[in-house]
């Protein structure tokens, strides 16, 4: 594996026939020997190429070796590099000092010894060759680390994302069962109250009068069952993608007069006025079924956390966009809490009204985004809420 490193050596000498000496000494199928006449041709090299060994001849014209060497070890890209300084000059000179100081690693000696060059041209080759081999290694360790933290943080996202199915699961069951048993308990009574009466004779509680009440009471409890249980499945659609939009051309100050007139008769038990204004065609491709639904969310919504006070509804175009406006003058949301209360099982914060499954505007936002439109929401609390539900409109 290590005679797969390449690895590069740098010759510098000013003399043809010393650097052709080095080389045959040195040149080897698995090592690129580099050769340059002076400094300056060394300097380009070694700004282009990664070497595992220099070898420069001190005396040079102009820029000498040990000058050389002291800017390679100034410099980051070379500062590393090993150096052997080549000197025909005597041992007992100043020469080995002066080396050293300007960052050789070794010496050798003219006359050169054949062996004395194999053997430290190849020390310095093996040493590169194990500190890029390592280095290649750690680059590897590190990319395995990186990718199990990469990996430990997606499982970790991953749990969190589960237990959040598993704590809305819970959530979702709970409010469910304690929804779906209110109308369904006061069906069971309402059933075995007339039972007891059959059974002791009493027909003068079945008058045509109280027979009305029977049934409008009991219409009231099927109606909230079947809201629940179609919220249920809107859920169910939602999360599988496969929540039914059929847009046709509709105008959708028509269908927000329908709805008024059909909630008209629940806001007049409730004591609550509810005042309706178009202003001209608001022309819209829409399903007309989900909108309606999303219009009678907020609408009940309205009422509900409106203290009693008059809702406002108006449509109106604008800058190409069609909008219809759901304003009452409840307790209001705190902005904080505006962008919670789109979510599943939430509700009004503060309201002490947890009634429904808290998926109505959940359910609403989505439907509108899936007609290309979006759900706006002004309010202060003390102050009601205004509920914007924004579609393009159709030419």
């Amino acid at each position: 594996m290590l005679k797969k490193i390449e690895a590069k050596l740098l010759l510098v000498d000013d003399l043809p026939e010393n650097l052709l000496a080095l080389r045959s000494l040195i040149q080897t199928p698995d090592r690129t020997v580099f050769e340059a006449g002076n400094a300056d041709e060394a300097l380009s090299l070694l700004l282009e190429h990664e070497f595992a060994l220099a070898i420069l001849d001190v005396k040079m014209p102009g820029m000498n070796g040990f000058e050389l060497a002291s800017l390679m070890r100034g410099t980051e890209k070379t500062r590393n590099i090993p150096i052997i300084f080549v000197s025909a000059a005597s041992r007992d000179m100043d020469y080995a000092f002066r080396g050293y100081e300007s960052g050789a690693v070794d010496f050798l000696h003219k006359p050169l010894s054949p062996f004395e060059v194999r053997s430290k041209v190849s020390m310095f080759v093996d040493l590169y060759r194990h500190r890029k081999a390592l280095s290649m290694q750690l680059e590897v360790v590190e990319a395995a680390h990186r990718e199990q933290e990469a990996l430990l943080a997606e499982l970790r996202d991953t749990q969190a994302e589960l237990q959040k199915a598993v704590q809305m699961r819970d959530v979702f069951m709970s409010i469910a069962s304690h929804e779906l048993r209110t109308p369904l308990n006061g069906l069971i009574l309402d059933v075995q109250l007339r039972r007891l009466r059959l059974e002791q004779g009493r027909m003068d509680a079945f008058t045509p009068e109280r027979l009305q009440e029977m049934i409008a009471r009991d219409e009231r409890q099927i109606r909230s069952l079947g809201r629940l249980i179609d919220d249920m499945l809107d859920i169910s659609r939602i999360r599988t993608g496969r929540l039914s939009v059929r847009p046709q051309p509709a105008d959708l100050g028509t269908l927000a007069g329908r709805v008024v007139d059909s909630l008209a008769a629940q806001f007049v038990s409730t004591g609550t006025s509810i005042q309706l204004q178009v202003d001209g065609p608001a022309p819209v491709l829409m399903d007309e079924f989900r909108i309606e639904q999303v219009l009678v969310n907020l609408l009940t919504n309205a009422q509900r956390y409106g203290n009693g006070k008059p809702v406002t509804v108006r449509v109106r175009v604008a800058d190409g966009l069609v909008r219809v406006e759901v304003q009452d003058q409840g307790i209001g949301i705190d902005e904080v809490d505006q962008r919670r209360v789109f979510e599943q099982f939430e509700r009004v914060p503060g309201s002490g009204m947890a009634q429904g499954l808290g998926l109505g505007l959940f359910i609403s936002e989505q439907i509108v985004l899936a007609h290309g439109g979006h759900i706006e929401l002004s309010s202060r609390p003390g102050e009601g809420s205004c509920f914007s539900v924004v579609l393009p409109q159709h030419e």
